[in-house]
């Protein structure tokens, strides 16, 4: 592992309030959750986290949902969570390694919130799998800029919302660029991602918000059981009009859903 990247790489937004982590989605970095992280200010103090092979973060081997959570928890244990339990918040994938946090870590998180996921393998890989093509079919070393990039992925992503999103892991290097996510390893390790670990029978005693879009098949009736097996204090909100990247596609509600659940009353 190299010396000049952290294991974690996170990033403070405000300096009082409750202390909020934020946990992103696969593409995504901590800090697609900066506007969202503003809006609870002042009541909120938030810590954005790139996950490992994401952003900042370090790239690793394989992947591992207990790995990934217990290199989370170490970051928080000895940061802002260091004098007591945080709020935690996980989009998607970010959401699976959130449930591992804190059935494996419980004394680290106070409240939870879910996003778009559910603790069950499944979900449309397909997407994410043409997606993950589409990226490594872009010669970055030949790009003269964000704008070709652009118009490259274009010819296999119609929605220019989507390339915006995935075209933030593009960063220059000098002359060159390169993608921040480390692509090869999170096509081959997409099964891994895409599935929820055994977690030996451990459940999670504090309140869970689990956040689902209505547009989206990612949080479905037949797995509430489960949720509620792992997470007994459940409470199971539907964004209207949002997919499966509810802060993104419907922040308002977003936020004020995050205020209600997480920031106490004045």
């Amino acid at each position: 592992m190299s010396t000049a990247t952290p294991p974690i790489s996170t990033t403070a937004v405000g300096a009082t309030g409750v202390p909020v982590v934020f946990l992103h989605g696969l593409f995504g970095q901590g800090r697609n959750f900066t506007q969202i992280a503003k809006r609870l200010q002042p009541e909120a103090r938030s810590l954005l986290v790139d996950l490992p092979n994401h952003g900042r973060s370090v790239w690793t081997e394989g992947f591992d949902y207990d790995e990934v959570a217990d290199l989370v928890a170490e970051a928080l244990a000895t940061g802002i969570a260091a004098e007591g339990p945080v709020h935690v918040v996980g989009h998607s994938m970010g959401g699976k390694v959130a449930m591992v946090l804190a059935l494996r870590h419980p004394e680290l998180v106070d409240r939870l919130v879910v996003v778009d996921i559910a603790p069950e393998a499944g979900g449309s890989l397909g997407e994410f799998a043409y997606l993950l093509d589409s990226l490594a079919a872009i010669d970055t070393t030949a790009l003269s800029g964000r704008a070709e990039a652009d118009e490259r992925l274009a010819e296999r992503v119609d929605d220019p919302r989507v390339r915006g999103f995935l075209l933030q892991n593009l960063r220059r290097e000098g002359d060159a660029f390169r993608w921040r996510a480390n692509l090869e390893l999170l096509r081959r390790e997409l099964q891994a991602i895409g599935a929820f670990p055994d977690v030996g029978g451990a459940t999670f005693e504090q309140p869970v918000l689990w956040v689902a879009g209505e547009r989206s098949d990612y949080v479905r009736p037949e797995h509430d059981p489960v949720m509620r097996g792992l997470f007994p204090r459940t409470t199971l909100v539907t964004v209207r009009g949002a997919g499966h990247w509810v802060h993104s596609e419907q922040p308002e509600t977003f936020v004020s859903t995050l205020r209600a659940f997480l920031l106490p009353v004045a």
